[in-house]
């Protein structure tokens, strides 16, 4: 049954808490700790939840923001799960961040928390409903309200990130496929089957491929492959809704070809790069980057980037197998990021440009700026349609060209609804010293030049407008969000995760992303706290008019504090009480 956490509110007299110093209470307020608590504990909002428990009169929930609040810890700190719970029942700053403040209060078995996250993974396996997704959003929404931050202006990047799974080439993840078979088997088909499992039996699939050569790779693989058949085809009967079964015929399907009955070996060309790398994690993809290839996810990230703010917040994190390209990825985030902030601009780089994110940036009217794009430069000794001012309306629709010599023109519809004219005066045209140069073409019944384009070459050119722009203005808004998604990796320095699964690759690395949140909200208020440095001098401007207030020590004490700049706590003049 569920029911919300208002005990943190009510907090206990008797406590472990108030046996600390006073300047100890205060740090622990100060630290991350104390934010946490106040950021996140206070403001997530349990009800979502509730629908992951039974509404029958049972047993009330382990509390929600201490289960959550456990999650981002373990991502944030890259902790274990025994190394998580030891913190929980020991450590007083994450008790205190959980609204605990007593040792042994509010303790459960660390079961709960696996049936939690059993919960959640069912959960969005039914309904698509991503509970912690939720709560960031909600909860980040909130600290950009109580900070007044702005999100007009946002920047976003992707990385790649590998789940907790061996590398394993195409003849291991065959044996290995092979013994899990088995395992499926009752005894009876064991014993049946034990002749032809039998090669497949003798140690791991690792060391099953140890000893074979590379000439000897291929005849195995056949040999395999005709077992596999042999199974899917026997089996199906008994077997056919069993999710080994199931990753059979995806690996058969994936790797061999049936020909006129005959099987035979795909070649690696012939291989999708979304086959399954592991049959532990059966969502985890190949990805080749240049000379790097990756196996498992892709991480996006968003954040604010207005210079106005005092400190920027993520907004959202996004987790996808890696095959899954950013300009994807950045069209599935714009209706949210619309719907919660008031963003206009977004920064990224190359791989986030593509028609359809220009026609989902046009509808959500967001402009995009590029730090760089695909394909080939334009001449330089020509004109292109970048070099054109084309300007729109409300909904991104052309309406004026001007040239680059300044003549400004409207803009029809062509003979086809998507293609765009602009015809440019003749007797202008004819002065102009750059025209050998132009992209436009004569038009033979009246001599005006004639522009012609239509929406994809818009957008690409204006584009090009916006990535030549940013680079002159001599800023970089973007160059903050590689820093960030570094923050966000930072513990897992290989940037390999502990875990497997869509879900849970995604849950850690939205834990991480809170904690990154929490502590440049720990260091901004720090920020705040801290006096400002004061001159060096025996008397600074108001000194004279406060002169009397002081004693001829207390005025040496403060031009001595001036002088080396001594921390607060340890000032000479705080230290003798003057």
């Amino acid at each position: 049954m569920f029911r919300q956490n208002k005990q943190h509110l009510q907090r206990s007299f008797l406590s472990d808490i108030n046996n600390l110093t006073e300047k100890a209470r205060a740090d622990l307020e100060r630290s991350w700790a104390g934010v946490f608590y106040r950021e996140f504990f206070c403001r997530l909002d349990e009800r979502p939840f509730a629908v992951l428990y039974s509404d029958k009169a049972s047993r009330p929930n382990v509390p929600i923001n201490v289960l959550v609040g456990l999650e981002m810890f373990k991502s944030g700190f890259g902790w274990s799960d025994a190394e998580l719970y030891d913190h929980f029942r020991f450590d007083v700053q994450v008790r205190y961040a959980l609204g605990l403040h007593a040792l042994g209060e509010g303790e459960f078995e660390l079961r709960t928390l696996y049936n939690f996250r059993q919960r959640l993974s069912e959960h969005r396996a039914e309904t698509g409903e991503d509970l912690l997704g939720q709560a960031f959003a909600q909860v980040t929404d909130e600290q950009i309200k109580a900070f007044q931050l702005q999100t007009r202006c946002m920047r976003m990047d992707s990385t790649q990130v590998a789940s907790n799974i061996c590398r394993m080439t195409r003849l291991q993840l065959l044996v290995e496929m092979l013994q899990r078979v088995h395992r499926m088997l009752s005894p009876a088909d064991q014993a049946r089957y034990e002749e032809a499992f039998a090669p497949y039996l003798k140690g791991t699939s690792g060391q099953f491929i140890y000893h074979i050569r590379n000439e000897e790779t291929a005849p195995h693989m056949e040999q395999i492959g005709h077992l596999m058949q042999r199974l899917l085809a026997e089996l199906a009967p008994t077997y056919a809704d069993h999710v080994t079964y199931q990753m059979l015929q995806r690996v058969f399907a994936e790797q061999f070809d049936l020909v006129e009955s005959s099987v035979q070996v795909k070649s690696g060309q012939d291989i999708s790069p979304s086959r399954l790398r592991s049959p532990d994690d059966p969502e985890a993809t190949f990805r080749r980057k240049g000379s790097e290839e990756y196996e498992g996810y892709v991480a996006n990230i968003t954040e604010t980037c207005v210079a106005d703010n005092p400190f920027q917040l993520i907004t959202k994190v996004q987790t996808a197998p890696n095959i899954v390209e950013d300009a994807t990825l950045l069209v599935e985030a714009l209706p949210e990021l619309k719907a919660r902030t008031d963003v206009e601009v977004l920064y990224n780089d190359a791989g986030f440009c593509s028609p359809q994110a220009d026609g989902a940036l046009r509808e959500h009217q967001v402009t995009q700026v590029p730090t760089d794009l695909r394909g080939h430069a334009p001449n330089p000794d020509k004109f292109n349609l970048a070099n054109f001012d084309i300007h729109t309306d409300d909904q991104g629709q052309p309406t004026q060209v001007t040239c680059p010599q300044g003549q400004t023109v409207p803009v029809e519809v062509g003979r086809k609804a998507t293609r765009c004219l602009a015809h440019f005066a003749a007797s202008h045209c004819a002065t102009c010293s750059s025209r050998d140069k132009c992209v436009t073409q004569v038009r033979k019944r009246d001599g005006r030049r004639t522009l012609r384009f239509d929406q994809r070459q818009m957008d690409v050119a204006q584009r090009r407008r916006r990535c030549v722009a940013y680079h002159q203005a001599g800023k970089n808004p973007r160059a903050g969000i590689e820093a960030t998604v570094g923050a966000v990796k930072r513990p897992w320095p290989d940037g390999q995760l502990p875990v497997r699964g869509l879900f849970r690759m995604g849950a850690l690395l939205l834990g991480s992303a809170v904690m990154v949140n929490i502590r440049r909200i720990v260091r901004y208020e720090a920020t705040k706290r801290a006096p400002e440095r004061p001159k060096a001098g025996l008397m600074g401007p108001q000194d004279g008019a406060e002169m009397s207030d002081f004693s001829f020590v207390s005025l040496l004490c403060r031009w001595l504090q001036g002088l080396f700049w001594l921390p607060k706590r340890s000032q000479l003049a705080f230290a003798l009480n003057w």
